[in-house]
């Protein structure tokens, strides 16, 4: 019997103090949020230029190696293609005079490509 009562007490609880959901204020959209703070935009920009950078060296890597390159920061210094292992990280390194190239081709000045095995 003493069940039924503590039941009936929490349904009281719960219809007089009916949890409220939680309320983010000023909340704003990823997209704002990096549209008005100048070190997000900065970030954003260099962020699509990576991408972009990216997809201009990816018809020069065979498509077996593609599969294991990510794009990496770019920066002042140069650029980075992170290497999901060392192998993939070495055939990279072979391939780098072909990947300035390309890069060279599409307009990008090209000061370095680091190349970095992404750690797990």
């Amino acid at each position: 019997m003493l069940p039924w009562v503590i039941m009936i007490c929490i349904a009281k609880l719960l219809a007089v103090n009916p949890k409220q959901p939680p309320v983010t204020p000023n909340a704003m959209r990823m997209q704002e949020a990096m549209a008005s703070s100048p070190p997000l935009a900065r970030l954003q920009q260099l962020m699509r230029e990576s991408k972009d950078r990216f997809e201009a060296v990816r018809p020069v890597l065979p498509a077996a190696l593609a599969a294991h390159v990510k794009p990496g920061p770019a920066d002042g210094d140069g650029w980075s293609l992170l290497a999901a292992n060392a192998a993939v990280a070495s055939k990279l390194r072979q391939l780098q005079p072909r990947l300035e190239d390309a890069l060279k081709q599409r307009g990008w000045q090209v000061t370095s490509i680091r190349i970095k095995v992404q750690s797990a």
